[in-house]
């Protein structure tokens, strides 16, 4: 049994596990976003908190800016209005899926283009240099860090009704020794 909770993958590609670990935020968001009922896409927790709907418009703002054209121009676009992204938000679950869904096809494109050789090569962002590497870490930071916002408000708004999303309460010696044993089975012979 693979941990479900993580994308792991033995890898000693870099690119490999990072766009894995884009893929599960991204997962995790929408397994957290399935769960928030439409009306609460666009509500907030108070008056200076951003809802569901206006996390995702800024992610997708961030991903458009920094992922088009990610080798050759600077990651802050000019045409960039970052706090436009905080007003406005789509207003239906299917226009904020299409949002969602178009912020990370910029993200898995970029990603999908660059090779081991392109690590080392300097980006920039907002004029500060960055090794891809960097670039890349950075993101995965930002994102998840959203993320984890996306997954609170929906379990707060899920309420009684939210299924969790990783190894329930009480429940982690059991997800553990699952885990262990199946490392185990790969391990005999064949």
């Amino acid at each position: 049994m693979q941990n479900p909770a993580m994308p792991h993958e033995f890898t000693d590609s870099y690119l490999t596990d990072a766009t894995n670990m884009f893929r599960h935020y991204k997962n995790l968001a929408e397994r957290a976003m399935a769960q928030a009922p439409e009306d609460t896409l666009t509500a907030t927790l108070d008056p200076e908190s951003n809802s569901i709907a206006i996390i995702v418009k800024h992610m997708y703002g961030n991903m458009r800016s920094r992922w088009t054209d990610f080798l050759t121009s600077d990651g802050e676009k000019l045409d960039r209005d970052r706090d436009t992204e905080f007003e406005s938000p789509a207003t239906s679950r299917a226009q904020l899926i299409a949002q969602w869904e178009a912020g990370w096809k910029y993200v898995f494109d970029a990603l999908t283009s660059l090779t081991d050789a392109d690590l080392s090569r300097k980006v920039l962002i907002r004029s500060e240099p960055h090794s891809v590497t960097q670039a890349i870490n950075r993101q995965l930071a930002h994102y998840s860090y959203h993320v984890g916002q996306i997954v609170l408000l929906s379990k707060h708004f899920a309420s009684a009704h939210w299924t969790t999303l990783t190894v329930p309460r009480g429940k982690s010696t059991e997800a553990t020794a699952k885990i262990r044993a199946a490392q185990e089975l790969k391990r005999l012979p064949k």
